[in-house]
C-alpha cells in the first residue's frame, strides 16, 4: 500500500466518521460527539502528513507536525496549520475523559451542548482542509 492510498484511505474513514457526530449530538451524547470528533481529526491529520511524505508517529495529537512542515502543504492549508494544531491538541486532551471520565469527571454529565457544537465544526473543518491535501 502507498502513503498515497493510506492517506486518502483516512480521509474516506474521516468523511464517513463525520455522519454520525449530528446523530450523537441530536442523542444529547455530547461526550460521544467529542470523542468521535477527535478520531475524525486524528484520521484526518494523519492522512494529510501521510500525503506529503511524512510518517505520523503513533500518538493523538499530530498537530505540530503540520506546523513543522507547513511548506510541504497547499497555500490555503499552509494558513491553518496553527488552527489545525489547536484543533488537535484540544481534543487530545479531551480524549481519555469524553471516554472513560474519572473518579471527579463524569462524561455524560461534563460535556455541553457548546463543547459538541465546537467539536463537530473543528472536525469538519479539519476534514475540509485534508480534501485540499488528499487528492483522489
Amino acid at each position: 500500500m502507498t502513503s498515497t492510498t493510506l492517506a486518502q484511505s483516512y480521509l474516506l474513514k474521516a468523511t464517513k466518521r463525520l455522519k454520525i457526530l449530528p446523530v450523537l449530538f441530536e442523542e444529547e451524547a455530547y461526550s460521544d460527539v467529542i470523542r468521535e470528533a477527535q478520531e475524525i481529526v486524528e484520521l484526518a491529520l494523519k492522512g494529510m502528513l501521510r500525503r506529503i511524505g511524512v510518517d505520523p508517529p503513533k500518538q493523538h495529537d499530530v498537530g505540530y507536525l503540520l506546523v513543522e512542515f507547513k511548506d510541504r502543504l497547499p497555500p490555503e492549508v499552509g494558513r491553518e496549520v496553527h488552527r489545525l494544531a489547536k484543533i488537535s491538541k484540544w481534543l487530545r486532551k479531551e480524549r481519555e475523559f469524553a471516554f472513560y471520565g474519572d473518579v471527579d469527571f463524569i462524561p455524560t454529565e461534563e460535556y455541553t451542548k457548546e463543547d459538541a457544537a465546537r467539536a463537530m465544526e473543528d472536525a469538519c473543518f479539519t476534514v475540509q482542509m485534508a480534501a485540499l491535501v488528499i487528492k483522489p
